[in-house]
């Protein structure tokens, strides 16, 4: 892992942006080639570094600290920002969770035999060069870096300015590990400037380097992003989560999940911001459901039905079921039927994660095929839209997209595919 020495001047960030997508693209080559034990080992070190790194990974994180306080960044963020040994110690977990997953790389996805004898094999190699552009969370640097790494890719990291120190030491630390093990340096590379300009520089494609982009960050991040990228985006802009409650859904199965898919934490991408309920069972169902959210501390903003329920639900607005709270509040509608939730979901969501709780197969198999989101739940929490959750190890980000990755973002996905054809002599008439 390499990090450029001459912090440069601005008029210089185009050239240096250039230079690191160069080695990047050199370093991917020799990436795609290293055995699997080898990668693993190498993550394996890293951990280790980044261990006996630890106080120093701290006094790097505790000048950031500072600064972001004079900067008045409110405590939420400076959560995100902050490390303690504890979280030290579940990165480096982290980093040998990556280095135990199987090798994405090389497998084998279709293999057949055409009547004229050629033999056709579709193998997972990797994307190539990742850029990874994330704000404050500094884990992100070990995080996307092994990610990146385990999938045979090379990847160029952009830290936010507030987690700038942070993520250098992180870096630094477990560039001891990976070259120490014949890793080339410039398989991960932290990007060495807070100018602005690099991100710009990154969103070009660095003249070819870069083969896809993935922001870890905020809403205003993800839509820069998507919106100047000239290179493939993985990334979701918003997380607006249903959860439909059906004629057929079992009321006690239904007050855990609304409260866990709300409440359990409410700053995550995958918290349920809307909760649909049929008003086939609104006499019985909706009552409670509600009564439950306020209990737990959540602001229910509804239509005239949920209002109806208690005088502390306020009046839902247009804007209501096109928000993404990331807080303690959920906008609650009645609806008439599978197909008005659906309907709903369409108009109003991201296609991020959506569940539906029932009891009717049949109702559920349609849920499941209609709605057009990333993540199709039947009868359990959306807080499940978690790359750990889906046996991935670990996520490098959720994507809504339709092309190539589509919801957790895990190794398998950081891989693409290419087509191996043997054959005997064979030419096409």
């Amino acid at each position: 892992m390499s990090v450029l020495s001459l912090k440069p001047r601005q008029e210089d960030v185009d050239a240096l942006m250039r230079e690191i997508g160069r080695r990047a693209r050199a370093a991917a080559r020799r990436m795609a080639l290293v055995p699997g034990p080898v990668k693993d080992a190498a993550l394996r070190e890293a951990a280790s570094s980044l261990r006996a790194a630890s106080a120093t990974v701290l006094a790097a994180n505790a000048a950031d600290l500072d600064e972001a306080r004079a900067k008045g960044l409110p405590a939420a963020s400076l959560d995100r920002l902050a490390l303690n040994p504890a979280r030290i110690e579940a990165i480096a977990e982290a980093l040998e969770s990556v280095a135990g997953l199987p090798d994405p790389v090389g497998r084998v996805l279709a293999t057949y035999e055409r009547p004229n004898g050629l033999v056709i094999e579709r193998v997972a190699t990797p994307l190539g060069v990742v850029g990874v552009i994330f704000e404050s969370r500094p884990n992100v640097t070990a995080d996307a870096g092994a990610l990146c790494l385990k999938a045979g890719n090379a990847a160029i990291l952009r830290a936010g300015s507030e987690s700038h120190r942070s993520a250098t030491a992180i870096a630094g630390a477990m560039a001891e590990g990976l070259t120490r093990h014949g890793l080339p340096a410039d398989a991960i590379q932290l990007v060495p400037t807070k100018d602005r300009a690099a991100v710009g520089a990154m969103l070009t494609g660095l003249d070819g380097a870069v083969d896809v982009i993935v922001p870890r960050g905020g809403k205003s991040l993800v839509a820069r992003v998507q919106d100047e990228a000239r290179v493939p985006v993985f990334a979701h802009l918003e997380g607006i989560c249903h959860v439909f409650v059906h004629e057929a859904a079992d009321l006690a199965m239904a007050r855990s999940i609304v409260r866990n898919s709300k409440m359990r934490r409410t700053g995550i991408c995958g918290a349920a911001e809307t909760l649909l309920v049929d008003r086939a069972c609104a006499a019985t169902h909706l009552a409670p459901l509600v009564t439950d959210l306020l209990e737990a501390g959540c602001a229910v903003r509804g239509d005239e039905a949920a209002q109806a329920v208690d005088p502390r639900v306020s009046p839902a607005t247009e804007e209501d079921w096109r928000t993404e709270y990331l807080d303690a509040i959920i906008a609650v509608r009645v609806v008439d039927g599978l197909d008005a939730a659906i309907d709903h979901i369409e108009g109003y969501g991201s296609h991020h994660t959506d569940s539906i709780l029932t009891g009717d197969g049949a109702a559920a198999e349609r849920f499941l095929a209609e709605v057009d989101s990333a993540i199709v739940i039947h009868n359990a929490s959306t807080q499940f839209a978690d790359g750990g959750e889906f046996g991935f190890g670990a996520e490098i980000g959720i994507a809504t997209g339709r092309m190539h990755a589509r919801g957790p973002v895990g190794v398998e996905q950081l891989a693409t595919f290419k087509y191996r054809v043997r054959g005997s002599g064979q030419i096409r008439p």
